[in-house]
């Protein structure tokens, strides 16, 4: 069951990555993270991928503090698969993928978000380590006993000012991910717990049902 876990974890790690990626080409701004992830990129130098570690270890020290425990350092490894995803896709897609109009760009973003919220989902099931911002989100609304969707948000609007300062690719996408990200995680969560659970579940039965003959 663990191995099956673990290629779960994987395949929402990339299908995660992908939908980032459509984001990102789709040129009508991306998540206030994301959006802060490429300013840097462009501004500062390094690949998106690189600076999603960085941020990524910023993010683990602040999370062991307001759970008051050792940091979850596996989350630092999440974060460099996710990296190393989001550089991969970048480059299978940037020469297949360059939307021109406004509909194709539109389309390009919408899809990304559909597969961003669908991997996010998936992998956090899988109760592996997660990317620090998700473990952000969990331990937010944990805290003040709200929602998902009202956690991500006020995660997303404190991102979007810093994306604001490093000048980061902030548009139509942007305010889209704002108000719908968190609604479309918090959707998926709901959708693959049944789904995921239920694959998981008919793994171990069919592996005791061959042990038991």
């Amino acid at each position: 069951m663990t191995q099956l876990k673990f290629l779960i974890y994987v395949a929402g790690i990339l299908i995660l990555t992908l939908g980032i990626s459509f984001t990102i080409q789709s040129d009508l701004g991306t998540s206030p993270f994301d959006a802060l992830l490429v300013g840097l990129s462009t501004n500062v130098g390094l690949t998106v991928g690189s600076w999603e570690v960085l941020i990524a270890l910023v993010l683990i020290s602040c999370n062991s503090y307001l759970k008051r425990q050792r940091p979850e350092v596996l989350g630092l490894v999440t974060a460099v698969i996710t990296g190393a995803g989001i550089d991969l896709w970048l480059f299978l897609i940037q020469p297949l993928i360059t939307p021109e109009l406004w509909y194709n760009k539109l389309i390009c973003f919408v899809i990304g978000l559909i597969i961003t919220g669908l991997g996010t989902a998936t992998y956090l099931h899988t109760n592996f380590a997660p990317i620090p911002i998700d473990r952000l989100t969990i331990i937010i609304k944990e805290m003040t006993e709200t929602t998902i969707f009202t956690s991500r948000t006020f995660i997303y609007l404190v991102f979007l000012l810093m994306a604001v300062l490093f000048h980061g690719p902030i548009g139509v996408g942007t305010l889209l991910t704002v108000c719908l990200g968190g609604l479309l995680l918090n959707y998926f969560m709901l959708l693959t717990e049944k789904g995921l659970n239920r694959i998981i579940t008919r793994s171990h039965y069919d592996k005791d049902k061959k042990h038991s003959c």
